[in-house]
């Protein structure tokens, strides 16, 4: 685990990317609000701005490998978006996680919580960023 700070967690997506908060300490991570974007430039713009309000020691991004485990073009498009984050900010320590089922398990996480009455239909919006939750959780999880 790096030194203890603020950690970021990145689950990048072409039109939502969710973002989430966690601090080494408590373990646990939460979301923020998504961020919609249709490039990489408008997403990298917008990604600066969390950091300069957050300031992380570190971010970790969702990687998305195929089922055995392979790059798959949205994994190259995140490497990308990563270097171009990384060339922005050379300082700021870049990870990535492995997000195979995050996805599925941010909507069954929602689906729980309908049931329970704790969430709303129009929480749905947020799936993105419970992934990023789950992503961050799983690398503080692996790096303990």
């Amino acid at each position: 685990m790096p030194e203890a700070g603020t950690l970021l967690g990145i689950d990048y997506g072409k039109r939502c990317t969710g973002l989430a908060i966690a601090h080494p300490l408590t373990g646990s991570a939460r979301p923020l609000a998504p961020l919609n974007a249709n490039n990489d430039e408008a997403l990298l713009r917008q990604v600066l701005k969390v950091l300069a309000d957050w300031k992380p020691s570190q971010v970790v991004i969702g990687l998305p490998l195929s089922g055995s485990g392979d790059e798959t073009d949205l994994s190259r498009a995140v490497r990308r978006f990563a270097a171009q984050l990384q060339q922005h900010l050379p300082e700021l320590a870049i990870g990535f996680q492995d997000e195979r089922l995050t996805s599925v398990a941010a909507a069954e996480r929602h689906t729980e919580r309908r049931q329970q009455g704790r969430a709303r239909q129009r929480d749905a919006r947020q799936l993105d960023s419970v992934a990023a939750s789950l992503i961050l959780e799983a690398w503080m999880q692996d790096h303990r």
